[in-house]
């Protein structure tokens, strides 16, 4: 459970899981492509086609106050599009 966070759930990641049958995690930064589908066989019990993974940098942010100005970064993040086998599907719902 360490490599996977959450499951990503916005409007275009639904859409490419009902036609391309594809689900999309927030992962640990550090963690490969093998581990992934390691992590997201044994905890869905699904059979796993293939991962694509993505990595976003965390951006350096500011903002005007009246204290003055303030700046931060962003956290950095790991996206992974996981492709599942014909005729398997995740239910994210099911424990709600």
């Amino acid at each position: 459970m360490s490599v996977i966070y959450k499951p990503l759930i916005t409007e275009k990641q639904t859409a490419a899981t009902e036609k391309l049958n594809q689900y999309g995690f927030l992962v640990d930064t550090k963690a490969n492509k093998v581990e992934i589908k390691k992590a997201v066989e044994t905890l869905y019990n699904v059979k796993v086609e293939s991962v694509n993974t993505m990595k976003f940098n965390g951006k350096l942010k500011t903002r005007y106050t009246k204290k003055g100005f303030f700046s931060g970064r962003t956290n950095a993040v790991k996206k992974a599009v996981v492709s599942l086998a014909q005729g398997e599907t995740i239910d994210f719902y099911s424990s709600i």
